[in-house]
């Protein structure tokens, strides 16, 4: 038996341990290779008579499906239809997709004990692989998670999953699982009846091997007569207490744009209802179909392979060699500064954060230590790990502190005049080498980098709110910034665990314009009467988290005000919608309503109690339209579109260049609608013609602004995408 991504070795006692390492790679992956060997290895534990049975070690750590293997089983379908048919293509492809089931089926019927030893991140097929073995030994270690995150790219679990997780816990607790995609820790994954023992790592493969020993006759407790379901059957009593309740909070939660969240319920409800074999097929049809929608491929290919490329430096430039960030200097310690400080220590990076005087800046400090608290609360980190991060903060009001630092990022209040006094500070103490980046919402970073003492290494690094939970970093080249501020930042942003997208230099750069226009139309929607619920509940069902007067309220209503005058300043009178600036102006001017910060925006925010939309809306307004009377899809579409078309703009005008970055900086920046891949893979995912002939209606109905630019009618006329036009082959040339 030649195996190249396993180790087979037999002890004494004619036990097989089968270690899991591919050359080459940092984590396992299931491709069509691994599967090739796990089948023959369940051959041989089988027909090997002086094999007593066997335990499968994770050491490594399995990140789950090759999805790039997936993505080209999908090209592969769509060579078939073309060649033989759509049905027969289907067929083969269903085929396929079953193999995996297959395989782990005859490894957990192979009529000896296989127990699984998992030390390390055990996720997607992986842990599938897990669950088709007997008996599951977890590590203790801080790197240990387990679990199902198929979800979060459009996926579902589809080597078994779906079946044995609801197996093995209630019904209600499996869906969560599988609809949520958490990482667990392994303490509560034997809580949850997912693993069986937790132990330190280097004692797991000892006690998997002590229980095959002393378990001859395991089998999976499905394979037992006697078993029954844990919630008992689906039309039972209890089991109408389950499935209308799962049934209505996925319609709440998803609005029906997730197919395979769909087919999770679908696929346990069936599944339930069958003998094991019979339930994996079901659940193998369900991928079959999941693998070929439209939904996951967007959600791959933006959420998996380019959010992937993006993480490893895919626009870094080569030319420069790799940094080595040791300590950094964050100026201002309000909310940005002291989020940028928070995650710069929890990388190990040692921060000088400056503010204005002593108070200001320790204040700062303590964010670090309110967020680091609430973890070890959580039990997500130890006091230990609070002291040592602590203590790589150093909070001042001397700039002098700074020397030393490889970079600094420049986070103080949003006035130019601010920023060019504390850009000037620092730099009198550091000289002009090293690069300077600025946390900026708006302001261009070309005119800012007027200021520095030398505009090459002058870079923006726009973070977004809350610092901890955001995961995306903006990086805007000005004019002059060179590739060495570039390289450098990108360095800084990877070292931080965010994930970047290079701009170049405009008012709004790149996200903000695409969320300006996004929450102009919600604006513009309530000045038109619209009914603010329906309002917020409307984008909600076009796939936003949450509504764009709650994130309005989120990020300030008072820095929406201030926008307007800095663009009527900049740009004129005639660049501010007058219906926008008159609902600002009366919230934030009239009312005092600047959002969450002060308790009142688009709504109330009670010491005791929910949040609740403002009643005094109507009055700023002075018209409601009838609700019935609204076309909902104009309102879903009104959203997705004016986004799309703000992203296209972007595309043309060169602010950005690279279709992943468009995609994935929409999703991670503003949460636009997952399930489409992001604002240009909307496009290219309907269409350009059918994008550009909805555009036009929408203009037609609700003004200019949804006027597809001249280059995207070219484009649709063409039959042009944006992957192929600005993607793949732009990169290849």
């Amino acid at each position: 038996m030649k195996l190249t991504n396993f180790r087979f070795e037999t002890d004494a006692d004619g036990i097989a341990l089968v270690t899991w390492d591919m050359p080459g790679r940092s984590m396992n992956v299931i491709n069509t290779e691994v599967m090739s060997e796990i089948g023959h290895i369940v051959d041989r534990v089988a027909g090997d008579a002086a094999i007593k049975g066997a335990v499968v070690s994770f050491g490594k750590g399995v990140g789950g499906a090759d999805l790039t293997m997936l993505k080209t089983a999908g090209d592969e379908f769509a060579r078939r239809a073309k060649a033989e048919g759509k049905e027969a293509a289907m067929r083969a492809f269903a085929d396929s997709m079953k193999q995996l089931n297959l395989v782990f089926r005859r490894l957990e019927t192979c009529g000896k004990p296989v127990a699984a030893a998992i030390d390390g991140v055990c996720m997607g097929g992986g842990f599938e692989l897990a669950l088709a073995c007997h008996y599951r030994i977890a590590s203790d270690s801080e790197k240990t998670r387990i679990g199902l995150p198929e979800i979060k790219v459009g996926l579902f679990p589809g080597g078994g999953g779906t079946q044995r997780v609801a197996r093995l816990m209630p019904t209600p607790d499996a869906l969560q699982l599988l609809l949520k995609g958490d990482h667990l820790r392994p303490a509560v994954a034997k809580k949850m009846g997912l693993v069986q023992e937790v132990a330190p790592a280097d004692q797991i493969v000892a006690l998997a091997k002590a229980w095959v020993k002393t378990n001859p006759n395991a089998k999976a407790p499905w394979d037992d007569p006697k078993f029954k379901l844990p919630s008992g059957k689906v039309f039972s009593p209890q089991g109408m207490m389950i499935w209308p309740p799962a049934n209505a909070i996925y319609r709440r939660e998803t609005y029906d744009n997730y197919p395979a969240a769909k087919a999770v319920l679908n696929s346990v409800f069936e599944g339930l209802q069958l003998p094991m074999d019979l339930a994996l097929a079901v659940e193998s049809k369900y991928l079959a179909n999941i693998l070929l929608s439209k939904e996951a491929a967007a959600m791959i290919r933006s959420l998996f392979l380019s959010m992937g490329e993006l993480n490893k430096g895919a626009r870094r430039p080569a030319s420069v060699p790799a940094t080595n960030l040791r300590k950094i200097g964050v100026l201002g310690a309000g909310l940005m500064g002291a989020g940028i400080a928070y995650v710069s220590a929890s990388a190990g990076l040692e921060v000088v954060l400056i503010d204005r005087d002593q108070e200001a800046a320790d204040k700062g400090k303590a964010y670090s230590d309110k967020v680091v608290s609430s973890q070890i609360a959580k039990g997500r980190a130890k006091t230990g790990d609070k002291d040592a991060l602590l203590a790589r903060i150093k909070a001042s009001a001397d700039y002098a502190e700074l020397k030393g630092c490889d970079f600094v990022i420049e986070a103080v209040f949003e006035d130019r005049a601010v920023k060019a006094e504390a850009t000037k500070k620092a730099q009198a103490v550091l000289g002009p080498d090293v690069i300077f980046a600025s946390n900026t919402s708006t302001l261009p970073i070309t005119s800012l980098a007027e200021t520095s003492m030398k505009p090459e290494h002058f870079i923006g690094v726009h973070f977004f709110s809350p610092v901890e939970k955001m995961m995306l970093v903006e990086i805007i080249m000005g004019e002059k910034t060179d590739p060495k501020a570039l390289a450098v930042a990108m360095d800084f942003v990877r070292a931080i665990k965010k994930t970047p997208i290079v701009v170049n230099d405009c008012r709004g750069f790149y996200v903000n314009r695409c969320v300006g226009a996004y929450m102009f139309e919600a604006h513009a929607m309530v000045m038109e009467g619209v009914p603010p619920a329906m309002v917020e509940n409307a984008a909600k069902m076009a796939g936003m988290p949450v509504g764009p007067l709650a994130l309005n309220d989120e990020v300030g209503i008072d820095l929406s005000w201030k926008i307007l005058q800095a663009t009527k300043k900049d740009l004129g009178a005639s660049a501010v919608n007058p219906a926008q600036e008159k609902l600002i102006e009366a919230l934030v001017v009239k009312e005092g309503r600047f959002g969450r910060k002060n308790g009142k925006g688009f709504y109330d925010y009670p010491a005791n109690g929910p949040k609740g939309l403002w009643p005094g809306l109507s009055k700023i307004v002075g018209k409601t339209v009838d609700p019935d009377t609204i076309r909902v899809k104009d309102l879903k579409d009104r959203y997705l579109f004016t986004a799309a078309l703000e992203a296209a703009r972007c595309m043309f005008e060169g602010v950005v260049t690279d279709p992943r970055e468009a995609d994935v900086g929409s999703i991670l920046g503003f949460g636009y609608a997952p399930y489409t891949g992001g604002t240009l893979s909307l496009i290219d995912g309907m269409g350009t013609k059918a994008f550009v002939a909805r555009a036009k209606d929408l203009a037609a109905k609700y003004g200019a602004r949804f006027e597809p630019a001249d280059k995207l009618v070219q484009m649709a006329e063409r039959g042009e995408t944006f992957y192929e036009t600005y993607g793949e082959k732009q990169r290849a040339a």
